[in-house]
């Protein structure tokens, strides 16, 4: 009888480890990087366990119980027949957000024995760094003209996320929600406080941020995270939509300033939402990840 996989609550001691991991096994996924997966545990309880070489992460959707694809340099196949075999007296298993290899292994492995859907909703939209900095081009040419206004019209200045700004960052995510009050809902409420916690561990959890300041005020902030490899992860980005250009401006100022080691920017998903599809294609990218959903039959 196979020893039982100890999972456990994803803690601040947890990131060298998972990050080791991921480091050895780079995918370009946002879900691939410590800080998303610690972050949203409020929303989204999640759980990680280490053994044979591989980490294991999974996550509460409600009463669903999702996991990932084992990570790391160690013996995935059998860290996959580890999870099947534990789960085997759940009503389901299911796997959540699996890239095209991954889903290949699983029915190479296991051929005829898992529901495989592509989920458009989670796919993740992904940028060249050099692109996104020069935003060169006539499909990019609004966004040099959104810059050039806001650069015409402001006394600005962007610096990069630390002590010295974390304050203001919070204070100006507070005026956003209270700007926002005739429609705030839940799933903004959510996202507000996962924003105010990754501002207050900003230090511990190991993400790059930038804040862009215009008439002595903060108008924008971001943050991300390496996901291990040639791609960084943009997980947060705040700007007041009623300043002209304030998000594009912040896009390009911090991938300018910040992301320049970096091959890809990820800026994740668009969780089904037709406004942040049209906003995310409006970039252009130059790979839609595509995402899987898994359930065993």
């Amino acid at each position: 009888m196979q020893e039982r996989i100890r999972y456990h609550k994803i803690n601040l001691e947890d990131r060298e480890l998972m990050m080791t991991m991921y480091a050895q096994d780079p995918r370009r996924t946002c879900e691939h990087c410590f800080a998303n997966n610690y972050l949203w545990q409020s929303v989204y309880p999640a759980e990680m366990a280490e053994f044979d070489g591989c980490i294991s992460v999974r996550f509460y959707d409600g009463a669903d119980l999702y996991y990932d694809f084992p990570s790391g340099p160690g013996d995935k196949q059998q860290a996959l027949e580890r999870i099947l075999e534990w789960t085997k007296r759940q009503d389901a298993l299911r796997f959540y957000g699996l890239l095209r290899d991954e889903v290949e292994l699983l029915e190479k492995w296991h051929p005829g024995e898992f529901i495989i859907t592509p989920e458009r909703d989670i796919y993740d939209y992904i940028y060249e760094t050099g692109r996104l900095t020069t935003l060169a081009g006539k499909k990019l040419h609004g966004k040099r003209g959104h810059i050039h206004r806001f650069e015409e019209n402001h006394d600005w200045r962007y610096e990069s996320l630390g002590p010295d700004n974390w304050q203001a960052c919070l204070q100006m995510n507070q005026i956003w929600k209270r700007k926002r009050a005739d429609k705030w809902d839940p799933d903004m409420e959510e996202e507000f406080q996962v924003v105010n916690q990754a501002l207050q561990h900003y230090d511990k959890l190991g993400m790059v941020g930038g804040v862009l300041w215009a008439d002595r005020e903060v108008v924008a902030f971001t943050m991300g995270e390496s996901l291990g490899g040639d791609t960084l992860a943009v997980h947060f980005e705040k700007a007041f939509p009623e300043i002209q250009g304030a998000y594009p401006m912040i896009n390009q100022q911090f991938v300018k300033h910040e992301c320049q080691q970096y091959r890809y920017i990820n800026r994740e998903d668009d969780a089904g939402a037709e406004g942040l599809r049209k906003a995310k294609m409006s970039y252009v990218p130059d790979i839609l990840l595509e995402k899987y959903m898994v359930v065993r039959k």
